[in-house]
């Protein structure tokens, strides 16, 4: 019990800058409360002893702000961070590494028996009043935004946000984003800024319009190909795109300087 107890509170300097010493978060973190009252009552539950354990959990959320059903399953490590107003179902099953905040629930849609409530991954990070609803999974280190409303399950290793819940950030989109970085060197300009996981209208047309250039330029170096395969002789040499426009190349120049120098702070 002990090992486990030094464990959470270890757990709780490596994901929140905020933890001053560990008799601090021994006394004033409610989420980690939470926790310990969860798995006294969670033992009762499995002894049966579902009255005393319901019993106990009431008396851990009149502490704590935290309401999770002595029936849920939770790994080691779990972090609810700030606690007030988190609700967790009894078929939820949480894994290890798993981080939460203010405002969670992990809910049902249904009034049927069974499984019910959602299953989180190892490493999953939940924002801020999100909404996990039903019997879906959410994979290993996945993310979910503040506020989102999540009824479909999230592959491992990727981002969604908003109401209902959408993909923002997956391991494909970085390679897309890597592929644009590219092209926009050729094509002489920064795409720093340009990202899948950024809400900016004009960053997401940009990103589009590179994936529509990148199609072009492989349909027309096929094209060459056939033709020289044929006698002919074309495409030796492309004319560059050039940008005769001065202000706007030093204009481009001095942001791609402030947004190298701001990531490198």
């Amino acid at each position: 019990m002990f090992t486990r107890i030094r464990e959470d509170i270890k757990s709780v300097f490596d994901r929140d800058p905020a933890a001053r010493n560990s008799f601090e978060v021994l006394t004033t973190y409610p989420g980690l409360h939470a926790v310990w009252f969860h798995r006294l009552s969670h033992k009762l539950w499995t002894w049966r002893w579902y009255w005393l354990a319901r019993f106990i959990s009431t008396i851990s959320r009149w502490f704590t702000g935290v309401e999770i059903h002595p029936g849920a399953r939770i790994g080691r490590r779990f972090f609810i961070d700030h606690g007030m107003g988190v609700v967790i179902g009894e078929t939820a099953e949480i894994g290890d590494d798993v981080t939460i905040y203010h405002g969670v629930t992990l809910g049902g849609t249904s009034w049927d028996g069974g499984k019910r409530h959602p299953t989180l991954k190892n490493g999953v990070v939940i924002g801020a009043g999100a909404k996990v609803l039903g019997p879906i999974e959410v994979g290993e280190n996945a993310r979910i935004g503040s506020n989102a409303v999540v009824v479909k399950a999230v592959p491992a290793n990727t981002t969604v946000m908003g109401i209902p819940a959408r993909v923002a950030s997956s391991p494909q989109d970085r390679e897309a984003v890597k592929r644009r970085e590219e092209i926009a060197k050729e094509y002489g300009f920064d795409a720093y800024a340009i990202s899948a996981d950024n809400p900016d209208p004009v960053a997401t047309a940009m990103g589009r319009m590179l994936d529509h250039v990148h199609v072009l330029d492989q349909k027309v170096s096929d094209l060459c190909k056939a033709i020289n395969e044929l006698g002919g002789d074309v495409c030796e040499k492309l004319p560059e795109v050039e940008l005769d426009d001065v202000d706007f190349i030093n204009a481009e120049q001095a942001a791609s300087q402030r947004r190298q120098t701001k990531k490198q702070e």
